[in-house]
């Protein structure tokens, strides 16, 4: 039987966790709507690092959404651009990467979340296009479709590189953060390997 202190440092360490995973999103979001390159933002790295980082299935696809939701309400009030026609395969794109993401808890590493992040931009490039080509566009036939994606390819290099530079940044973030913090208790619950 547990302790009431072991109890409390338990639930402590998971509600440090929460906000520290919750609250770097929220950091990569508001990259998003700061000025930046094109297509070099943290969409891709939001969603695996929720994926990945929050232990409730549940809160490890609504907060990432949620981040990116609110980003784009904030692009559309002072850009005009956040909303638009096929936005939803966007989200949809979002959920994918999330998916992905979960795959990452079985163990963390470089090489598998610089493999998932490239994924990741290929897996958003070839979903999220379909948006232009559903919603006219382009012409629906297979050479229309072909059309989306090469008129898309100049867009996929800075997207890989935004992908890993905030892969990089978040869960390099977070395992800095854990060696740092030791008494935030997430050590034990954060599947971080070398």
């Amino acid at each position: 039987m547990m302790h009431s202190t072991e109890t409390s440092d338990k639930i402590a360490g998971m509600d440090a966790r929460f906000w520290l995973v919750a609250g770097l999103i929220v950091i990569a979001a508001l990259a998003r709507v700061m000025p930046h390159p094109p297509n070099f933002a943290p969409v891709a790295a939001m969603a695996l690092f929720g994926g990945a980082m929050f232990r409730n299935k549940w809160m490890a696809f609504a907060a990432p959404l949620t981040a990116m939701l609110l980003s784009d309400v904030v692009i559309e009030m002072t850009m005009g651009w956040g909303f638009y026609d096929g936005q939803w395969i966007n989200y949809a794109a979002f959920v994918l990467v999330t998916a992905l993401g979960l795959l990452l808890r079985s163990g963390i590493n470089v090489g598998r979340v610089a493999g998932a992040a490239v994924g990741s931009s290929l897996l958003f490039f070839f979903v999220s296009n379909l948006g232009p080509f559903f919603y006219g566009a382009y012409e629906k036939s297979l050479g229309g479709l072909l059309l989306c994606y090469e008129m898309a390819l100049p867009f996929l290099q800075m997207t890989v590189l935004g992908d890993l530079a905030y892969s990089a940044a978040l869960f390099g973030g977070f395992a800095l953060l854990m060696k740092t913090f030791p008494q935030l208790g997430i050590r034990s619950m954060a599947p971080v390997s070398h």
